[in-house]
């Protein structure tokens, strides 16, 4: 949106005014950007007519953690794989800032990052090497790769085996080396799908202190899990997919009755739920499927020698 101005200067002459110059200011008013916009996405794998995701729609805002919910083959693999531009789509438009991941991909691209849920790097690269390789994929300058690099080898503890081959790195080391690839062009949109599988407790805690971090500076994580008491934690928004369709989409910042229904609502939205996950088990039992206590088998057998004593 633009608003155009005309600024006529004038002077004096011989008590008369005279316009000199006319000068043309251009005031722009900068629309704040969605970091994500999807908009009825469609998408259908070669040999089969079933849709993979049917019509999702939605929008990611800044500063916010998202969270993308749904069993497994619900679509939001699927649904990640075509706003990363790794598969194409049926119908629909994907904007990255403002970028149509179909017809700018380059542009989308550079203003995103992404960590796969297996872990596709190049084994016989070093964690430098590969960081390296993927900084002159994204133009990223020495002296900013360097200081970036620095940073985030202190920050996810990898300084020690940053000159190791990745072949030889653990599980957690591959995943801390592909997030610290794509973080290192510093995206305003990171996309994560699982990032918390297999990882030990403090590899999840310095992902998740980074993720609020990255959110703290106006930018936006977004991020597929099965972890739904993390997603309660961590996350602004989340959205639940089943059968490739999104069924909900809420907030849970600032919101504690949403938190605390999480779990009953996916299991519900998904065709999981069951009553006896959400109240006591042992009160919904009979009493003949109760087995025997151990307790009572060992009163017995305490009851047994003192009534011999008391007979002799």
């Amino acid at each position: 949106l633009s608003r155009n101005f005309l600024f006529a200067r004038t002077h004096s002459v011989y008590g008369r005014e005279k316009t000199v110059q006319t000068t043309k200011i251009t005031i722009i008013k900068q629309e704040k950007k969605r970091m994500l916009t999807i908009k009825n996405l469609k998408k259908t794998y070669p040999k089969s007519d079933r849709l993979a995701v049917k019509d999702i729609s939605f929008e990611l805002k800044p500063g916010e953690i998202f969270g993308f919910l749904g069993q497994n083959g619900a679509g939001k693999s699927t649904t990640i794989k075509c706003l990363t531009g790794i598969l194409p789509f049926d119908s629909g438009t994907i904007e990255i800032c403002g970028y149509d991941i179909a017809k700018e991909p380059i542009k989308a691209k550079m203003e995103m990052g992404y960590v796969p849920d297996n872990h596709s790097v190049y084994e016989k690269l070093t964690g430098r090497e590969y960081v390296n390789y993927v900084a002159d994929l994204y133009k990223v300058s020495l002296e900013d790769r360097e200081a970036r690099l620095e940073h985030y080898l202190d920050l996810f503890r990898l300084r020690f085996a940053v000159d190791r081959q990745i072949k030889a790195y653990s599980h957690g080391m591959k995943q801390k080396i592909c997030i610290i690839a794509a973080l290192i062009h510093e995206p305003k949109l990171w996309v994560l799908d699982e990032p918390m599988m297999g990882l030990d407790p403090q590899s999840t805690a310095e992902i998740i202190a980074y993720m609020r971090e990255h959110c703290r500076k106006g930018n936006t994580v977004f991020f597929s899990s099965h972890n739904l008491d993390l997603v309660k934690k961590l996350c602004d928004r989340v959205a639940i997919i089943n059968d490739g369709q999104l069924i909900d989409m809420f907030d849970l910042k600032n919101n504690e009755q949403n938190k605390a229904n999480l779990e009953e609502r996916f299991f519900k939205i998904t065709g999981t739920y069951e009553k006896r996950l959400f109240e006591d088990y042992a009160s919904q039992e009979s009493e003949d499927m109760r087995p025997e206590l151990p307790v009572e088998e060992t009163e017995k057998e305490d009851v047994t020698p003192t009534e011999t004593k008391e007979e002799k």
